[in-house]
């Protein structure tokens, strides 16, 4: 399975609810189509770099979000579909890191020991 970033800009709103619930149905819909998600970052809440329309309303603010997960291109069809009707989302982003885990490890770089005369 191809190895994914998402990357969500979300309309800010005072309560923690809403963007949880975004956050727990894109994991959801991974988890229930035979996926992996392997890592869940908030960025916070940010000043927009410039004001954004989505859903007939104009944002300033927003809640940034990622994700790093394993899915089928097929999943990543329907995680689009459910960002794109979602009207909490203002823009998103998913990038595909590599065709598996291992593409995408950073090994650990090998040291030189050198001895000073």
């Amino acid at each position: 399975m191809p190895f994914y970033q998402l990357v969500c800009i979300a309309a800010h709103y005072p309560e923690y609810r809403h963007i949880k619930d975004l956050v727990t149905r894109a994991a959801t819909h991974i988890l229930d189509n035979g996926g992996v998600v392997r890592k869940l970052d908030s960025w916070g809440t940010q000043t927009l770099p410039q004001r954004m329309r989505r859903a007939k309303q104009y944002y300033s603010i927003g809640d940034y979000w990622s994700m790093e997960f394993d899915a089928s291109p097929t999943t990543l069809r329907g995680l689009n579909g459910i960002l794109r009707h979602d009207p909490r989302v203002i823009r998103w982003t998913s990038l595909k890191v590599g065709e598996k885990v291992d593409d995408v490890l950073m090994l650990p770089s090998k040291t030189v020991n050198r001895s000073h005369a």
